[in-house]
């Protein structure tokens, strides 16, 4: 999506195999993966559950983003809803009864409910944007968003005036923490001093929250700020703005938000949603997760255009050859395994 421009910004800003011999004579054999189920005829129905609104400007849109790529590309009867908690399974059903085949939870709370529903309906198949689970028929994409925090961490540790960075949080849940222990690893890996604050209120979707966690963590001397709040997310920024302090986007491009935004660490969806519905309609799909990042062009870093002046030039280099570490497999951001 934004590939080329952000490798030029970063020119400009900040920006498996083993070898060896066989023995003569051996051959290798390539084994073809086990189909797990029959290609679709007719419709191909995908249904997509969402934490919040599709108007998010972050989480949610980017996953509306993936199904309607999917509509366009495959051709294919969609439908999103909002779900959460006790309702998630339910949804699930309800959609396999439907005869949906393809049903995608977005988000870490929708991998639990997604594997057991799979164990009833053999013909659907049920996949998470986060989580370890998986069954025959269920699985998860695990968006490599760490690798993207750990440049806005870098970005932060070295530019903080107060020695203090923040991170506000919606729900405390394993994928939000493990983006936020990177960004804390690369805040930490120019600046092995800094103080980091985290803050979470609980909710995806308390604007309000998010406004009062984030002047919380300025108060405790935050001036470099990045979320996870989903729909929260003006709030984020409107303490931001207040306090004139900094901040980080996530999920989204969220950089014309506000000239307070540094740059924006963000997944394209586009491309993982569109392979996963082209196995399952073709019967192809296997139980798995997938983790996709910067390599597989899922992932990437954006500097905001208006702001590129804030990072010194020698620091630059350092910030390009780090994201292009990232994006040929020399760098292991730091993330955590649930």
């Amino acid at each position: 999506m934004h590939r080329l421009f952000t490798l030029a910004m970063i020119a400009l800003v900040v920006l498996v195999g083993c070898s060896g011999g066989a023995p003569e004579g051996d051959k290798t054999v390539t084994i073809e993966p086990q189909l797990q189920g029959r290609p679709v005829e007719g419709e191909f129905k995908v249904a997509l559950l969402t934490p919040a609104s599709v108007n998010d400007s972050g989480w949610s849109a980017l996953g509306y983003k993936g199904l309607q790529a999917i509509e366009k590309e495959l051709g294919a009867t969609v439908n999103q809803e909002v779900t959460k908690d006790a309702s998630i399974k339910d949804a699930m059903r309800s959609y396999a009864q439907k005869g949906y085949q393809l049903i995608i939870g977005h988000g870490f709370e929708y991998n639990e409910p997604g594997v057991e529903t799979a164990k009833d309906f053999p013909d659907a198949v049920f996949v998470s944007s986060s989580g370890s689970g998986t069954a025959v028929n269920a699985g998860a994409f695990r968006f490599y968003l760490e690798e993207g925090f750990y440049l806005a961490g870098m970005i932060a540790g070295k530019m903080t005036k107060t020695g203090t960075v923040g991170m506000i949080g919606g729900p405390d849940v394993p994928s939000i923490r493990s983006t936020f222990e990177a960004f804390a690893a690369g805040a930490k890996s120019v600046n092995p001093g800094v103080k980091v604050v985290t803050k979470f209120t609980g909710k995806n979707d308390d604007v309000a929250a998010a406004q009062q966690a984030t002047l919380q963590a300025i108060d405790e001397g935050a001036d470099y700020l990045i979320h996870q709040t989903n729909s929260g997310v003006s709030g984020f920024v409107k303490a931001c703005e207040e306090r004139k302090v900094w901040c980080f986007g996530a999920n989204e491009d969220q950089n014309m938000m506000s000239a307070q935004m540094v740059g924006s660490a963000i997944i394209d969806v586009e491309k993982p949603f569109v392979d996963l519905a082209k196995l399952v309609k073709a019967g192809r799909y296997k139980g798995e997760v997938q983790l996709v990042g910067m390599e597989e062009g899922a992932v990437e870093f954006v500097m905001n255009p208006v702001n590129v002046a804030l990072v010194d030039p020698e620091f630059k280099k350092e910030l390009t050859t780090k994201q292009l570490d990232m994006m040929e497999g020399r760098f292991e951001t730091p993330k955590a395994e649930f």
